[in-house]
């Protein structure tokens, strides 16, 4: 049986039985119903002088300057490229993880400029001049930062992946209390937050464990900002 000229050449199930398509033939029918249903018409033609969106088009690349745990970094890239893939991908620092890569999780999380950010959301060209402080920076196997050490001292993790952006934004959940950063479970807004149980549980609630070590976490940071012996 010749092959049908398209899929509405096919009037009987032995038709459908008898005929081998290949990968290509596939594709190329699918392609052509997607742009059926764009163009709304099998036999639409290109406005005249419209660009041809098949060519493929060069990235755009800018300049950027960013300052990495305490080190001035110049790089040059594709302006889609978000803070976390330039610290992944370019500057290799891979401690801060990719997660859902949606803002949902906080495993990318890292301190700019001194406050929290989920590294996912922001592209690296809104960041130039900016200071970036990674868990990297934060200390080292033989130095620990203090949030670290309570973290490994409390048993604050279990795979670890979630981790670096625990500690970081631990790290940055006391600073905003210092600050006196009121959140949402803060009861007086004209008093400063303390470091209690519910203010940093609510801080603390973009990071999600799916390991569950949140009580653990929870200890660590208290030890930390002082509240616990």
């Amino acid at each position: 049986m010749p092959y049908p000229k398209s899929i509405e050449g096919l009037s009987r199930m032995e038709d459908f039985v008898e005929l081998k398509f290949t990968r290509r033939t596939v594709l190329k029918l699918g392609a052509a119903s997607a742009t059926t249903l764009l163009s709304g018409s099998a036999d639409a033609q290109p406005v005249q002088g419209e660009r041809n969106n098949s060519a493929v088009r060069p990235p755009v690349k800018v300049k950027v300057s960013i300052q990495v745990n305490g080190e001035l970094q110049h790089l040059e890239v594709d302006t889609r490229t978000t803070l976390l893939d330039l610290l992944r991908e370019h500057l290799q620092f891979t401690g801060t993880k990719k997660g859902c890569d949606h803002g949902q999780c906080g495993a990318c999380t890292v301190i700019v400029n001194g406050r929290r950010i989920n590294s996912c959301l922001t592209l690296a060209v809104m960041q130039q001049g900016a200071s970036v402080m990674t868990i990297e920076g934060l200390g080292t196997p033989a130095n620990l930062h203090p949030m670290q050490a309570a973290f490994v001292k409390h048993d604050g993790f279990q795979c670890g992946y979630c981790t670096p952006g625990q500690i970081c934004s631990a790290v940055a959940v006391l600073d905003e209390i210092r600050q006196g950063i009121p959140s949402h479970v803060t009861g007086d807004l004209t008093a400063r937050p303390q470091v209690t149980s519910a203010e940093v549980r609510e801080r603390m609630s973009g990071n999600i464990c799916r390991c569950g070590a949140y009580s653990n976490i929870a200890v660590a940071i208290a030890e930390v900002a002082g509240t616990r012996t």
